[in-house]
């Protein structure tokens, strides 16, 4: 029973996640990706998004902001955002780019919001990561 519980809720985050991240896990469940692909792709997006940020914190931060190397640093996420399946986040990085690009100081507020929602992201690829090892230790080999 337990292991009905838990693809119930793989299945429900799986429902909110965009097609790119459906189509990575296809790819790893059909054989032609290794592996430990999703898991890999995953933890490398969490960790170049939080350093992308902490990058943008430290931009905006700054007396002039170089709007085109923040600029570049948005697309970059926005990219990652994309192929991994994390929508909404790409979407918050759409906002982001508007915003700044009229108001470069006054966009740390914007950014907080940015950076909650690579959190929430962030949570969710980590809850869905926890229960596909916690299926794969229930189920039979």
């Amino acid at each position: 029973m337990p292991l009905v519980s838990l693809r119930a809720k793989l299945n429900t985050l799986l429902a909110v996640m965009h097609a790119s991240f459906k189509q990575l896990r296809a790819m790893e469940e059909d054989g032609s990706a290794p592996p430990g692909f999703v898991a890999d792709a995953v933890t490398l997006f969490i960790r170049d998004a939080d350093r992308i940020l902490t990058d943008l914190a430290g931009l905006m931060k700054q007396r002039v902001v170089d709007v085109d190397k923040a600029d570049a640093l948005v697309r970059q996420l926005k990219g990652s955002c994309i192929s991994i399946g994390a929508k909404k986040l790409g979407v918050s990085c759409t906002y982001f780019r508007r915003f700044y690009k009229e108001k470069p100081k006054g966009c740390l507020f914007v950014l907080t919001l940015l950076r909650n929602e690579f959190y929430d992201v962030r949570n969710k690829f980590q809850t869905m990561m926890h229960l596909e090892q916690q299926i794969e230790a229930y189920s039979p080999k």
